[in-house]
């Protein structure tokens, strides 16, 4: 019953909420509509129970932050989860190379380089800043290298097309999961290239050292890297101020590969963790701290 009431009630619903705010917001210019979701956020998120999750996590991963120090990056993290979510609804407009004046672009010779080298390749990336501007900032590219995004189907299948829309023309888009899996293989088998975000629990993965606690992390980049020989590219996006953004694309990982793949794949994805850390370190206002990342003690 319970089952049904969702599927024909609850989530109609839900998604006929969501899809009348998206194209409310939509009409709504840009820079106006991430000021409004910044103050929405700032203003309702500290009222939520996950509040209390950002805040024990942040004070576990900055012990010497006073608590005020605390507090002010939590709202800066609300702050962010707004913009992000009030911005979202424009990316399907948006075409990054075309606004130098929002979008500033470093290390654009690392898209060249997976382009030109004739084999596949990932680019890899965290929850931080506006982080759905990641596929775009390599598809767009001249001339475009086009990336299919790993990402978590929503729950709800009525808000599908919301995801579907937010993709660049001539990417695709790839669920998380054992077809995902499959899907992502036959994909860089085909010498094609991936965008992920590695930065989240996964319950089975494996555990890896993150702010100086046991994270468990999805292996499966590594495994990707060591299987077919492809280059692992860090992307970092930095929010500058409102809605304005510097994505800043660094040289692949050294990947090295010896007799022991087990040793291999936590050494990749502890320098992948150590990556992102150092990102979050430098601005922990613009991370994802409302998810478990690490196991209850």
């Amino acid at each position: 019953m319970r089952a049904t009431i969702q599927k024909y009630i609850s989530h109609p619903f839900q998604a006929a909420v969501v899809h009348t705010v998206f194209f409310l917001v939509a009409l709504i210019p840009l820079d106006l509509a991430s000021a409004l979701g910044g103050w929405v956020a700032r203003t309702f998120g500290p009222l939520t129970k996950v509040n209390k999750l950002a805040k024990d996590n942040l004070e576990r991963a900055f012990p010497e932050k006073s608590a005020e120090d605390i507090q002010q990056i939590l709202t800066g993290v609300w702050d962010n989860i707004g913009r992000t979510a009030f911005e979202i609804p424009h990316i399907p407009k948006i075409n990054i190379y075309d606004q130098p004046d929002r979008f500033e672009i470093v290390g654009e010779e690392y898209i060249n380089l997976l382009r030109d080298d004739g084999i596949c390749g990932i680019f890899f990336s965290a929850h931080l800043a506006n982080w759905e501007f990641l596929p775009r900032s390599v598809a767009q590219a001249t001339p475009p290298l086009p990336v299919d995004l790993i990402y978590r189907a929503p729950d709800n299948p009525w808000v599908g097309s919301i995801f579907e829309k937010r993709n660049p023309e001539g990417c695709g888009l790839i669920p998380k999961g054992i077809k995902g899996a499959r899907m992502s293989m036959d994909h860089l088998k085909k010498g094609g290239h991936l965008a992920l975000l590695v930065d989240q629990k996964m319950n089975d993965g494996i555990a890896v050292p993150f702010f100086g606690r046991d994270a468990m992390t999805a292996p499966a980049m590594a495994q990707f890297a060591l299987r077919y020989k492809c280059p692992l590219v860090p992307v970092r996006i930095v929010r500058t101020k409102g809605a304005n953004f510097k994505i800043i694309f660094t040289a692949p990982l050294d990947v090295t590969e010896t007799d022991n793949r087990k040793d291999d794949i936590l050494k990749i994805m502890t320098e992948v963790n150590q990556v992102i850390e150092g990102w979050v370190r430098e601005h922990p206002d613009q991370w994802l701290w409302l998810h478990r990342r690490w196991p209850k003690d």
